[in-house]
């Protein structure tokens, strides 16, 4: 329980107790919780879909579902999202790529990058039925965070230092496995496209993540980050199609 309560409190602004210090070998221990972190995600999403069909006009409740994806994780996987985009299209060696991953300061290919992935989201939310809708935000934080510990578990890490490499250095050879159980367990009851969905969505991020190793030697933090957000953003468009 404290292991999931501390990827809860890192991945999220939902925190249940006080943790004034953070070992490096809970943060590992976390990473399997990491789909059921996404759970929790995924039912206030829902909740707010079903809440939003009855009181709120359609796109002003895309906007808050959009909203509240980045709110309740802090934008956390956004600001990885925007580095990433920042360093992998710069054009740049592997080391100034990770130099300019590493800078605080926003590009042009961020910002365009995370206002591309808030319309994709937003327009997806709009075109999809709404009856299927409170689903297909339920599994899709499960999904995206299933993406990370593939990411932290199959893939080396790029820099010598950082709070990735913790999760990496302190994970187990099984968090992979049971964060798959976890996942299957969680959407066992759901729709077959949703099932789909998630296979092409995990298969894009196994694409992606080997992309961004031949460019950097490795991944960081920022692009477990937007190993997630893309995953998500993928989903939506496939569970959508179907």
């Amino acid at each position: 329980m404290n292991d999931f309560i501390t990827g809860l409190q890192f991945l999220t602004r939902i925190h249940l107790v006080r943790e004034t210090k953070w070992s490096s070998e809970s943060f590992g221990h976390s990473v399997k919780y990491f789909p059921a972190v996404g759970a929790v995600l995924g039912l206030l999403y829902a909740l707010i879909a079903v809440f939003g069909q009855t009181y709120l006009p359609t796109h002003m409740q895309a906007v808050i579902i959009v909203a509240a994806g980045i709110i309740l994780t802090g934008g956390l996987h956004c600001d990885g999202l925007m580095d990433t985009a920042d360093g992998l299209f710069s054009g740049r060696d592997r080391e100034r790529m990770l130099d300019i991953m590493k800078d605080s300061r926003v590009g042009a290919n961020g910002v365009v990058a995370i206002l591309l992935l808030i319309l994709f989201k937003w327009s997806i939310i709009l075109d999809t039925d709404s009856k299927q809708l409170p689903y297909l935000l339920f599994a899709m934080p499960i999904i995206g965070r299933l993406a990370m510990v593939m990411s932290i578990t199959l893939f080396p890490y790029a820099r010598q230092e950082g709070i990735g490499k913790l999760f990496t250095q302190y994970t187990e050879k099984s968090s992979l496995t049971v964060a798959c159980l976890f996942t299957i367990l969680l959407l066992l009851m759901l729709d077959k496209h949703i099932w789909i969905a998630s296979v092409l969505s995990i298969c894009f991020a196994f694409i992606f993540n080997n992309y961004a190793v031949k460019k950097l030697g490795g991944l960081t933090g920022d692009i477990y980050g937007a190993t997630a957000e893309l995953t998500e953003a993928v989903y939506l468009f496939v569970a959508a199609i179907l």
